[in-house]
């Protein structure tokens, strides 16, 4: 059976080049990269020659960046390593309402203890609205967090305005580039922004290793303590095949960023033309602007049905996709994104992520379209709401 995969939201394919320079550090150069002898030097000095590589490739210095275990660690981190080292200012942050789960599973922990939350509106589209924000600041306002891009509708915000603002009143910045970084080229210098939270694996680089990038001078409190790793920050043993193929991923992508997305956004505007002129009761979401969300995103609602049954049934057609986020999908409860950005619940239901990566063709496209069409078409027929309407159609 033919097998296409467009989840790349989720993650991505190991990058052949980035597994060959991470090799060696499974077998060969094994030290662990705090041990003083001669096996732990070889792996650190493998570890800072990323990190610099790194720090480079988005505008940062080599002491900015620090490795976590992915994004969910640096998000966590960046929230409450700010808070708990500023809680002589103040104990109140701003996030919005379409966040990752762990930004607003991290807000509501500190709520319990005591941290005051100001959740933020987002309009149809996906963008933040910035006159809210500009309200919700407070004296005892310690940090402002968007992210960079939506995980879910693939909405761009607009990083360098909240940065200006959040200046103006002295408030840190920390933004989540998961998604962005592979897709922007995300500069930290640029932005402005004092903290930024990114993952190897969502551009074809290794998972289980992340950073946090943490602007020189910034009080922070330990996320994880144990040890004296990562200048005392983040105890726990290196991972230096992670760190080393992190560093190549990333230098890989930003190399053919330009052409990838190109191509990237040329199969998924094909893919959103067809659909959205083949098949009735559709809707887009995200930023209607395709320069404004992400090359490779595509989120549909497909009213009178169950995402997870289209889901289901392209899956049995090997085709993969996501109901949503793959860290909430286990939830039976509509995706708060796309409540946040005004559908109702029973059209949240009835969405999936499409999301292409550079190894996808265009033979691929038009294959996912005709099935998707039949898929629907099915699902449709059966269901009582599309048949009350009266309104079955060939699509």
């Amino acid at each position: 059976m033919k097998r296409i995969y467009l989840d790349h939201a989720a993650t991505t394919p190991l990058d052949g080049r980035v597994f060959e320079k991470m090799s060696p550090y499974f077998m060969d150069v094994y030290g662990n990269a705090n041990s003083q002898h001669s096996f732990g030097r070889d792996a650190q000095k493998a570890v800072d020659q990323a990190r610099d590589q790194i720090a480079r490739l988005i505008g940062a210095k080599p002491g900015e960046i620090y490795f976590t275990s992915g994004g969910t660690e640096s998000d966590n981190w960046a929230l409450k390593g700010v808070v708990k080292a500023h809680k002589n200012k103040g104990n109140h942050v701003i996030i919005s309402k379409i966040e990752h789960a762990a930004m607003l599973s991290t807000a509501r922990e500190l709520e319990k203890d005591g941290v005051e939350v100001s959740y933020i509106d987002v309009d149809e589209q996906g963008f933040i609205d910035l006159d809210q924000l500009k309200k919700a600041i407070r004296p005892t306002t310690v940090l402002i967090s968007c992210m960079y891009a939506n995980n879910e509708i693939g909405t761009i915000e607009p990083i360098e305005e909240i940065v200006k603002i959040a200046k103006e009143h002295g408030i840190l910045v920390h933004t989540d580039a998961v998604q962005a970084m592979g897709a922007i080229d995300v500069n930290v210098s640029a932005l402005g922004v004092d903290l930024l939270s990114f993952s190897a694996h969502k551009f074809n680089g290794p998972k289980g290793i992340g950073a946090l990038y943490i602007k020189n001078g910034i009080p922070m409190d330990r996320l994880i303590s144990g040890g004296h790793q990562e200048r005392t920050r983040r105890g726990g043993t290196t991972n230096v095949p992670g760190v080393v193929g992190f560093a190549e991923a990333l230098r890989l992508t930003k190399e053919n960023m330009q052409k990838d997305n190109e191509y990237v956004a040329s199969l998924r505007d094909r893919f959103v033309q067809r659909v959205t002129a083949e098949i009735p009761f559709v809707k887009l979401n995200g930023a209607r602007d395709m320069a404004k969300r992400l090359p490779s995103n595509a989120d549909f609602s497909f009213e009178y049905i169950e995402g997870e049954s289209i889901l289901f049934s392209l899956d049995m057609d090997g085709i993969a996709v996501s109901s949503g986020s793959a860290c909430s999908s286990g939830s039976l409860e509509p995706s708060h994104v796309l409540l946040a950005i005004g559908l109702s619940e029973e059209i949240a239901h009835g969405t999936i992520r499409f999301s292409f990566g550079k190894e996808n063709t265009v033979e691929e496209v038009d294959y996912v379209v005709d099935t998707l069409k039949a898929t629907i078409r099915r699902l449709r027929e059966m269901s009582p709401l599309f048949n009350l309407k009266g309104e079955i159609k060939d699509v």
